[in-house]
């Protein structure tokens, strides 16, 4: 198996959101999005399918290593040597990637957050570092196939791409409530459950009542109106470029409205929508 083959199973299985986002990414990007997709893959199961903390840590001292083999021109991993071999310029987003490994590595030092201010440190780590990666590889794939970047839409992302990285973790963080509990891990600020009367206990024992439900609308709705701020903030001619981001914004939306609709019974079940209902949708963002 090839090192592109490798990053399309490990981060885009048929039948994912990732799989139908990244159908919509132009060709040029596509290896290098994948890539980065199976990156952050890789630095997930490392953290959150690792139950012994020491050798998550192990595992992430490793990823590190290989990082700076990556950045020094000599990786060694199926998804390092994607890297390397579509990234033009690693030594740029050395830093980003690097940034984004000690993200993940919050989840080794902690499992729950005093409230919203400190998970956005993480939130920005993980999911808004991660989107800026991805909408600058996009970027530049559509500048090296554009005779005016400008036009095409390749210019530089700003803040729209954190904010919609950030808002994709949050639907995330929703949508994996009973699940992320059940592993120990609660990412529902611990003043926010306290406002609403919800107990950590009340998730990890599936124990749905009025309470939760009314706490699990105040994150679908912050999460959905994260979500849109984030596109509307999007420039117009960057459009045409970030589509791999936009059809996981848009399947993001639906996926809160399909929780809504379930009445917010995360968490005996992971909610999620029909691989046709994907494709559907994501074809249809723009």
């Amino acid at each position: 198996m090839n090192f592109d083959d490798y990053c399309q199973q490990k981060a885009a299985p048929p039948g994912s959101s990732t799989y139908y986002a990244l159908r919509e990414a132009r060709a040029a990007s596509r290896p290098l999005l994948t890539a980065l997709f199976a990156l952050r893959r890789e630095f997930e199961e490392t953290v959150k399918e690792t139950s012994d903390p020491a050798i998550g840590r192990t595992k992430l001292a490793w990823w590190q290593k290989e990082i700076a083999s990556l950045a020094a021109g000599s990786p060694s991993h199926p998804v390092s040597q994607a890297l390397a071999a579509h990234l033009s310029d690693v030594q740029t987003e050395y830093p980003a990637l690097q940034a984004l490994l000690d993200g993940f590595e919050m989840d080794l030092d902690q499992a729950r957050y005093l409230d919203y201010p400190n998970l956005r440190r993480y939130v920005g780590g993980v999911g808004g570092n991660f989107a800026s990666l991805v909408s600058r590889a996009a970027a530049n794939g559509a500048a090296s196939g554009a005779a005016n970047s400008a036009v095409d839409g390749a210019a530089q992302p700003a803040d729209w791409a954190a904010s919609l990285g950030e808002a994709l973790m949050l639907t995330q963080f929703v949508a994996e409530t009973g699940n992320d509990a059940r592993h120990g891990r609660i990412y529902i600020p611990i003043d926010e459950m306290q406002r609403f009367n919800v107990t950590a206990a009340d998730l990890i024992n599936r124990k749905y009542t009025d309470a939760f439900t009314e706490l699990m609308r105040f994150e679908s709705h912050r999460a959905r109106d994260a979500v849109r701020a984030a596109l509307a903030a999007m420039p117009a001619q960057a459009r045409r470029a970030q589509r791999t981001l936009i059809a996981l914004a848009a399947l993001a939306l639906a996926l809160l409205d399909e929780i809504e609709r379930d009445g917010y019974h995360v968490l005996h079940q992971r909610i999620a929508l029909t691989p046709i209902r994907k494709l559907w949708i994501a074809w249809r963002a723009k």
